[in-house]
């Protein structure tokens, strides 16, 4: 069997040529291999590129399926601790013996905290059952007496009670006339209503504050003996609206006078609203703040996330905004001079993401920390720092911040600084190592004052039952029944930053505002000047 002829190599014959035409091939070869270097170089830049890519996808969709599927807390399983908690406790108490010895009794320490109460609480109603021995069991005894054995928690089921009205009158007669003078009648919020105040103050609450769409407080009215329709709730929900108003306006003032609020906003889904479609995003605008004893948390619906949005409701407001990186808010900023000081919740958070975001290592305890878990665990500290001294004054809150806290942030930006150009770019580590930097100014601003917070955290709470409700009721149907929703979570969030319940504050509300018809007595129904009792919340501490 023949064995095929070898091709011929495709080398050029230069045996005739001249030392010119010698070096101008092989000028040409090397250009071609300069050319086909660069092609090479390129096809692995392509190819390093399409890596990161699936790469930076790979970690995307295992964090989506970690956020859909896994649990939502942000504790890590084997974050890095670089820091002794212990060691820190020790320190600030070195600091707060620093403290000068004439300090005013406003910036002592607070007491300590309560323990866990034992029993129920007094102020509970209570009925006394006594267990009764026969006559023939203590016949001939020298002594009767009774001892509590036993305390239970009844629950009393609701009931619906109508409430009939009759009215006196008197006829007197005049000249031949006949003259009717009749009781005078309670002023109703509403006007010409069949619903009480007390059962307009369970709807907001129930809807507003413990998230049951109205299809079910339908279904649970109907079940207690009679059917209110969930059109008929609604509307006198949009009808409250206007009533409440000029509290909400006195709410927004005072809050606006304070010297520090936080701001937050969270998606709306409204059906009806004009120029937009059903399944676009609206917005609902939190603010909180206020003077330190008289704290609002103020609600408002706006179709649109502009900055326009921030300068309507902070029109007057010229103090310390805390606020998450959203640009929106420069706008108010630049336009009152507002210092603006940043959330370390949403810095956190994204190193959070980036943890997910990454590839399991297994459950070995030896595996590698990632670039974010030891972020996560630089920002541990200025928290753990943060508790430690959250139940003490702001003089002394600021002393240990600038003495504990501003060297820490001081080594997480060096650190950030020097690791943040080797983290691939577009990676969620990547990602949240440039957020922190970018807003590193507005980051280390709460160390300024001791009254200031590390995070955001009083407004998103705040917001929080607002997200949870969503769940349930979905979507809100016109612009009107958005802005009656925020008014509702105005008036039990402000009631529950005052320490009131929220349902029995709204009652009373709703029994007084019809006859506020001055300023003075419209200012009384502001929840620091009511005259309810205030919810006793008391720390657990176990022994």
């Amino acid at each position: 069997m023949k064995r095929p002829p070898e091709q011929p190599l495709n080398t050029p014959d230069i045996s005739g040529l001249s030392a010119a035409e010698l070096l101008s091939v092989v000028a040409d070869l090397q250009q071609k291999l300069v050319d086909k270097e660069a092609e090479i170089q390129h096809h692995s830049q392509a190819v390093k590129r399409r890596d990161n890519y699936i790469q930076i996808l790979e970690e995307l969709l295992h964090w989506k399926r970690t956020q859909q599927f896994a649990a939502s807390s942000e504790k890590q399983p084997h974050q890095v601790h670089l820091f002794d908690e212990a060691e820190m406790e020790a320190e600030i108490e070195r600091l707060r013996d620093q403290l000068p010895d004439d300090l005013e009794e406003a910036d002592a320490p607070k007491a300590s905290r309560q323990r866990r109460q034992r029993g129920f609480s007094d102020k509970l109603l209570r009925e006394r059952i006594e267990l009764t021995l026969s006559a023939e069991e203590k016949a001939g005894a020298s002594k009767v007496f009774f001892t509590k054995v036993k305390e239970e928690l009844q629950f009393i089921p609701a009931q619906l009670k109508v409430l009939e009205y009759w009215q006196e009158k008197a006829v007197f007669e005049q000249d031949g006339e006949e003259q009717i003078i009749a009781a005078p009648r309670p002023v109703h919020p509403l006007g010409k209503s069949v619903a009480s105040t007390s059962l307009l103050a369970y709807l907001i609450t129930a809807k507003y504050a413990d998230g049951l769409p109205l299809y079910r407080l339908e279904q649970m009215l109907k079940r207690l003996g009679h059917e209110v329709s969930r059109t008929s709730m609604a509307h006198w929900i949009i009808r409250l609206d206007e009533v409440f108003k000029p509290l909400i306006n006195l709410m927004r003032e005072s809050q606006n006078s304070s010297d520090y609020l936080q701001a937050d906003e969270t998606r709306i889904q409204v059906l009806k609203e004009d120029g937009k479609t059903a399944q676009s995003d609206k917005w609902m605008w939190v603010t909180r703040g206020g003077p330190p004893d008289h704290p609002t948390v103020l609600f408002a619906y706006d179709p649109s996330r502009s900055g326009s949005v921030p300068v309507r409701l902070l029109d007057d407001f010229a103090g310390i905004l805390q606020a998450d990186g959203y640009s929106g808010y420069g706008q108010v900023c630049r336009a009152n001079n507002i210092t603006r000081i940043g959330c370390w919740d949403h810095a956190r958070r994204k190193f959070v993401e980036a943890t997910k975001g990454a590839k399991p290592q297994g459950k070995s305890k030896q595996a590698k920390a990632s670039k974010a878990d030891i972020a996560l665990s630089h920002i541990n500290k200025l928290y753990v720092i943060e508790r430690q001294i959250k139940d003490l004054s702001s003089a002394e809150r600021y002393r240990i911040r600038q003495a504990m806290s501003l060297p820490r942030l001081e080594a997480i930006k060096t650190w950030l600084e020097a690791n943040v150009g080797k983290v691939m770019k577009g990676s969620l580590t990547r990602k949240a190592m440039e957020y922190t930097l970018n807003q590193w100014t507005s980051l280390a601003g709460y160390c300024e004052r001791g009254d200031l917070h590390i995070s955001n955290v009083l407004a998103e709470n705040a917001i929080r039952p607002f997200a949870l409700g969503r769940k349930a009721w979905l979507f809100a149907d016109t612009p009107q029944g958005a802005r009656a929703s925020a008014t509702c979570y105005s008036l039990i969030e402000t009631a529950k930053a005052n320490n009131l319940e929220p349902s029995a504050y709204i009652e009373h509300v709703l029994t007084h505002i019809a006859e506020a018809d001055t300023l003075e007595k419209l200012e009384q129904l502001l929840p620091w000047n009511t005259a309810l009792e205030p919810v006793v919340k008391k720390v657990a501490q176990f022994d």
